[in-house]
């Protein structure tokens, strides 16, 4: 407790000052309540009360349990840019604990949409989430909402929370743009950028590349086949320089190479998709990279609408969509850090739940 406390009690609370509940107590029992697996302020409440012996233990609850109407009335009042810093705060202590001195490796940037959590009439505008996700750490390393400017000025905000040296940049072709690119160069990071028709002379520019680096035979990886869930799919690289002249006309910040990856899944047609490089990286480490990439799909976006039911929950009012979206991935977090690696995310959360030993192990070994 004491070292959430470290992390969260620079937080301003939102209520009045006759408040009655600590607000660094509440956080606390909101986030063991989700390592568990609530998804609700009313399943928080209810966890409040019935672990109440357990958390007076370790918290003071001079005013008993708080109710889902408080639980409610301080996540929908909580400033998710202050919360953010402090879940920052909580991710740098732990990164110092586990003597991870900053991220390294791929870093992939990419949103979520909170499908349920729109206000009346919007259904058709869901809030979105943009996470920067490590592949090396399988963590959120940063979340932002995307508002004025959408996911791509959301992505140029996380940009500018992360310590970049050495790490390299993913993201869909959304971001594939010259502010972006030259916020991660400015950053020490490097960059692989998805591109599709939104550039149709930098994808031109790819696609003349590749094809003559295909009739040199310059830079081509060895296909790779694998059989997956029951699919077979095979896949090979191309990777060609850019020439300078060509960077130069460009105008695209730190352009040093183009990529193609082609696929096959089954009987479906063939694939090819398109990438700026500002490192001319071999088609193996190419490919290596794309795949890392999509862990933020795999690993953080899958397991939040499976495991804490993201895509349902209807936390529609304020803050409340955002600041529980930070909770529920500062959870995942922590149980994915646990080192009992035989255990899925789901087990882990029952088992966090049924066993209180586990559920505190859990939170040990972040300090």
């Amino acid at each position: 407790m004491e070292g959430f406390s470290a992390c969260f009690s620079d937080l301003p609370d939102p209520r009045g000052p006759n408040a009655m509940h600590d607000l660094t107590e509440l956080l606390f029992i909101a986030l063991l309540a989700t390592l568990c697996g609530a998804t609700t302020c009313c399943d928080f409440a209810l966890f409040a009360r019935t672990k109440e012996d357990l958390l007076r233990s370790v918290l003071g609850l001079r005013h008993g349990t708080p109710s889902h109407d408080t639980f409610s009335r301080v996540f929908r009042l909580l400033d998710p840019q202050a919360f953010e810093r402090s879940f920052q705060r909580f991710m740098g202590a732990f990164a110092g604990q586990m003597k991870i001195e900053r991220a390294k490796g791929v870093i992939a940037l990419d949103g979520k949409a909170l499908r349920r959590a729109y206000e009346r009439g919007r259904s058709h505008m869901p809030p979105l989430m943009v996470t920067a996700w490590g592949a090396h750490t399988r963590m959120a390393l940063a979340n932002v909402l995307a508002e004025e400017g959408g996911e791509a000025a959301a992505g140029l905000r996380i940009i500018e929370l992360l310590k970049l040296r050495d790490c390299i940049v993913t993201a869909d072709a959304l971001h594939c743009r010259r502010d972006t690119a030259e916020a991660i160069l400015a950053a020490k990071g490097n960059y692989v950028l998805a591109l599709k028709n939104n550039q149709p002379r930098l994808l031109a520019a790819a696609r003349n590349a590749i094809a003559e680096a295909r009739r040199m035979k310059d830079k081509r990886s060895p296909l790779h086949k694998e059989l997956s869930h029951g699919r077979r799919e095979s896949r090979v690289a191309f990777v060609a320089a850019a020439k300078t002249k060509e960077a130069s006309e460009l105008n695209f910040p730190g352009l040093k190479a183009f990529a193609m990856i082609r696929g096959k899944r089954d009987k479906d047609k063939t694939v090819e998709r398109y990438y700026l490089l500002s490192q001319d990286h071999p088609p193996a480490r190419l490919m290596e990279i794309v795949r890392d990439h999509w862990g933020i799909e795999n690993r953080l976006h899958w397991t939040l609408d499976v495991v804490l039911d993201e895509d349902g929950t209807r936390n529609r009012k304020d803050n409340a969509p955002v600041n529980l979206a930070i909770l529920r991935r500062l959870a995942l977090n922590i149980a994915r850090a646990h080192p009992d690696k035989k255990t899925s995310m789901r087990g882990k959360l029952k088992r966090a739940g049924w066993d209180q030993t586990f559920m505190f192990d859990m939170l040990v070994n972040m300090r």
